[in-house]
């Protein structure tokens, strides 16, 4: 009669316990990523404020990252398959990614869109002798609040299981926003007005600049897209030579030839990059709003502090 034997972990070969621990972490996260609500957002920025406001209960997919360019994005067909995945898309709006609200309509996405920066007090800026809505709202942290208080309403009304969260996620991101105020506040005030001046890519800074009181002047306009002229970047040269001005800057998702030969004619020294439209890659330093804002006004002082 053949024995029976008592059936153990220990005497199953090594391989074949690997192989199945190995599967059941993959189905366990396959399992806990289908639990998350999916969201896609238009460019890096919103993409970070849905991740701190939806926290472990939401998958963000950023459809333009970090070190891209959202003016010139155009979207592939891989981000249709995205945008029908989706429980909730977001997009700035005020004309920042006009090739979004056509996605959507292509790819015939029935869910719910917020536009991040509705109920944003607007400003306005001059692009090619017309008058155009900046839509670089977001470069104001008081209009961040607006954004992520909006990005909570409606994600909770996607997921209303997860209110509770995602409104305790907003309010404690809130008064991260608020402390940055202050202290970005605080360091402009050691800049004398006179002084707060500094030359970007393009015309990206409008909100920031109205906020704490400093000039900004740029080659480009709203669009990375636009040339300017010769003759406007012969006067831009003038006006930095007659106003003493060194502080210039170009940004992470544009071409640096232009702003890096305006500082060699202008006899300025360029800086650091600066982060506008778009959020850096891991190994610099301006992965998330918060570290980007830091980051610019950091630069910014510095840089006036030489003007």
């Amino acid at each position: 009669m053949r024995s029976l034997h008592t059936f153990s972990l220990a005497s199953l070969p090594r391989r074949f316990l690997l192989a199945s621990v190995t599967a059941l972490t993959l189905l366990g996260s396959q399992t806990q990523a289908a639990d998350k609500l999916p969201v896609t957002a238009s460019f890096s920025i919103l993409g970070d404020l849905v991740r701190v406001v939806g926290g472990d209960r939401v998958a963000v997919t950023t459809l333009v990252g970090p070190d891209q360019d959202a003016h010139a994005f155009e979207p592939k067909p891989g981000d249709v398959k995205t945008i029908l995945a989706s429980k909730l898309v977001v997009s700035n709006g005020l004309g920042f990614e006009p090739w979004a609200n056509k996605l959507v309509q292509s790819a015939g996405y029935q869910g719910p869109v917020l536009i991040a920066s509705k109920g944003i007090k607007t400003r306005t800026m001059q692009e090619d002798g017309h008058t155009e809505t900046d839509p670089h709202a977001w470069q104001n942290p008081n209009n961040v609040v607006l954004y992520t208080r909006n990005i909570a309403a409606a994600l909770s009304k996607a997921d209303a299981a997860g209110t509770s969260a995602y409104q305790a996620n907003a309010d404690a991101y809130v008064k991260e926003l608020q402390m940055l105020e202050a202290w970005a506040k605080e360091q402009f005030a050691a800049i004398p007005p006179a002084k707060r001046k500094a030359i970007t890519s393009h015309d990206a800074f409008g909100y920031f600049a109205a906020h704490y009181g400093v000039t900004f002047l740029a080659p480009q306009g709203v669009s990375t897209e636009a040339e300017p002229s010769a003759k406007q970047v012969a006067k831009l040269i003038q006006q930095i030579k007659r106003e003493k001005i060194r502080a210039v800057f170009v940004e992470n998702m544009g071409n640096p030839k232009l702003i890096d030969q305006l500082s060699k004619d202008a006899g300025a020294t360029l800086g650091a990059s600066l982060y506008a439209d778009a959020l850096s890659t891991a190994d610099k330093p301006g992965t998330t709003y918060l570290e980007m804002m830091r980051h610019n006004v950091r630069e910014l002082v510095a840089g006036m502090a030489k003007n």
